[in-house]
Parts: structure tokens; sequence; C-alpha cells
């Protein structure tokens, strides 16, 4: 492994420049000619190892896969690295939160999640070709253009690409300021609970009226009372709006919820509840919509393996790493669902996804990559 680290070390600087230049190349999921901007200075920066696909969509940026030329005659299976284009931050967001390298960090929209991770498995892979270690399999990256919401686009690429690969390494951030990795994610459902109900003036005829405010009032108690800490299964409700003006009996309202789960069997109890929802009120009508978006990542044992190939990586560096699991979701979550092995926080270092502190530490970029590089040159 020494070798990969030198050669990470070696390369910090051109690493940071092309990070920079990915950070200040904004990319919001909603905006399609700039995540494409984005896609495009992406296979600039691969075109000396890398063979691009693009993958049109009709809605939202091109999706990318970049076919890696490496060492090594043998094609046995694949590798597949993923990763997103896009980012939460709104075009514009570089003017009030800069790209900037300060104090140990590099600081920018989009910096942790997760264009530093992106560009840590093109230099892998550049390592590889530099250093003339062969590969056993061949190796790619699928770089999807709407992970921020949702992947509903994308998910049948991501699934078909999965099924074709032996291995999918994901480039999500890792956890905490120490770079866990993750081996399992919770799934995310989203659920819309609607009440309809019977409108009427509150003060002449309020008897005549079914109120859906209050009759959503006490679906919300049921929903909550579906959370179960203890198997990991947490119910949030979201958003609730309804009725139109205070003298009037509300007609309609309407609550959004989250469901996370740690196991699929959960995800599917949690939806039997869900749509058994029945009203308090008859003259209430109760209507359920949504459904799973994510599957759980659960912690398989060649999920597991996996991680322990990255681990003994890690000990020759003398870089200690640890598995962890988190409640937020990634394209990961698909592939795993599918039976491919997965491992998941193969990305940056650092802390604050979404948020205004949103870094990378500096001095983890050369063990990231040598990391990467280790796991392609052996699985």
């Amino acid at each position: 492994m020494q070798p990969f680290l030198r050669y990470a070390r070696q390369q910090k600087e051109a690493v940071i420049s092309d990070i920079r230049a990915l950070v200040e190349c904004e990319s919001p999921s909603d905006s399609p000619a700039d995540v494409n901007r984005c896609v495009e200075l992406l296979i600039e920066q691969a075109k000396d190892i890398a063979s691009p696909k693009i993958i049109k969509s009709d809605k939202f940026g091109n999706h990318l896969r970049l076919d890696f030329k490496l060492p090594g005659r043998a094609r046995n299976g694949r590798v597949l690295g993923i990763g997103h284009s896009d980012t939460v931050w709104p075009l514009g967001t570089l003017r009030t939160m800069p790209y900037r390298r300060h104090k140990g960090r590099l600081w920018g929209p989009g910096v942790l999640d997760m264009k530093s991770g992106i560009l840590f498995f093109v230099h892998a892979a550049r390592a590889l070709r530099e250093l003339d270690v062969p590969v056993q399999k061949k190796v790619s990256l699928l770089v999807v253009s709407e992970e921020e919401i949702g992947s509903k686009d994308s998910r049948a690429l991501t699934e078909s690409e999965a099924q074709a690969s032996d291995y999918v390494l994901v480039l999500e951030p890792g956890s905490h300021l120490t770079g866990d990795l993750k081996t399992a994610r919770k799934g995310i459902s989203g659920y819309r609970v609607s009440v309809a109900g019977k409108a009427a003036h509150a003060g002449i005829d309020f008897a005549n009226g079914a109120n859906a405010i209050v009759e959503l009032a006490r679906q919300i108690q049921r929903v909550a009372g579906f959370t179960d800490l203890g198997r990991g299964i947490t119910v949030n409700l979201g958003t609730v709006n309804g009725g139109t003006r205070s003298n009037v009996v509300a007609a309609e309202a309407h609550a959004a919820v989250d469901v996370r789960v740690a196991r699929a069997k959960d995800a599917e109890l949690i939806d039997r509840k869900m749509r058994a929802l029945k009203s308090f009120d008859k003259r209430c009508t109760v209507t359920v919509e949504g459904g799973l978006n994510r599957p759980p990542m659960e912690r398989t044992e060649a999920i597991v393996d996996l991680f322990k190939h990255a681990r003994q990586i890690g000990a020759e560096m003398g870089v200690d790493l640890v598995e962890s699991s988190t409640g937020g979701g990634s394209d990961g979550n698909f592939t795993a669902a599918l039976g491919v092995p997965t491992l998941d926080g193969l990305g940056g270092v650092g802390e604050g996804a979404h948020a205004v502190n949103e870094s990378i530490l500096i001095d983890r970029i050369p063990d990231r990559i040598a990391l990467l590089a280790g796991l392609l040159s052996r699985l």
C-alpha cells in the first residue's frame, strides 16, 4: 500500500486543484444545464484514463459512466464506483459560501457531498495507471444527476449497472471526522396521509361538519406510535396542513410522513400499518399514498467481508478504519438490496454535508485515494 500512499501524497495538490474546479462548477439538482456542465468538466478531468458514456435524462442532468483504461489483461467481472454530480445548493451559493482552503480543510458547497469522493476514485484509478499496477476486473464509475432528490430517474440505471458488477464502492462521505465506512443504511419510505371531511359554518352549522383536521390529529397520534426505537424504526410527521379559515369546519387536511427502517421486513410491516389506517369519525375518509423509496442497506456477510478488505488495506497504511451505520440513504441502498456486495462512505472525510460548514480534511485526502486504489487492485 505504501506506493499508493506515496503517489497520493505527491499528487495532493493536483487533486485539490481538481476538487476546486468541480466545487466551483455549481450543480444543483434542479438545474440540468449546470449539472451537464459539471459532467463535462468531470469527463475532461478523467479524459486521459477513462472513456465516457453519457446517459441522457429527459427531466434532469445527464448521467455519466466512466470506463477506466487500466493495466492488466484479465477482465473477469467489474468493480463499480457510484457517485452523484448534483448538490443541494442553489445557484449563486458560491457568492456567500465560496470555495476556500483554510485551517487544514477545503470548504465549499458540495465539497464533502460528494465532489471530493468522485475525484478520489478518478485519482485512485490514475494511481493504478501511473504505477502500472494490474487490476483483475474492469473498473467503472457511475455518476448520476439527481441523487439528492430521490434518484427516481436514475434508480433503474444504477440497479442495471450494479447487476453487471461484482462489487460496488459508494463514494459518499465517511461518517464523522474519523471517516468511518458504512456497512448499513436505513431504508426510507415516504407517505402522504390525507383526510377528507365535510365543511360547515363553525358558528351556525358546526354539528353538520366533519372536521378533517381533528381526524388527522387522531391519525397522527396513531402513526407516531409506529416508532420502535429498539428495532430501528422511526416514523416522523414532517409537515401538516389543512383547512381554509378559522370559522370553517375543515374539509381537508394532509400530513407528510418520513419512515426509516433498518430491515426490509420492517418496511413491509409499517407499510401494512399505514395502509390499514381507518377513520375515527366515519364521516371522514382517510387516504394513504406513497411507500418505500430506498430499501435498507442491510449489513450482510458479503458487505462485512468487503469491509474487512478495506480495513486490512487501511491497517497497512496505519489507518484504523471503523464500520458504521446511518439513518440516511444513498444509491448504495439500491445496490445492496440486489445482493451486490456494497461498501459505502469511501469519499471525503469531513463534516457539514448540506450545511454552511461543509468541508473536508486535507490530510485525509491521500489515504482515501490509496484506500480506493488498494481496493481496485485487490478485488
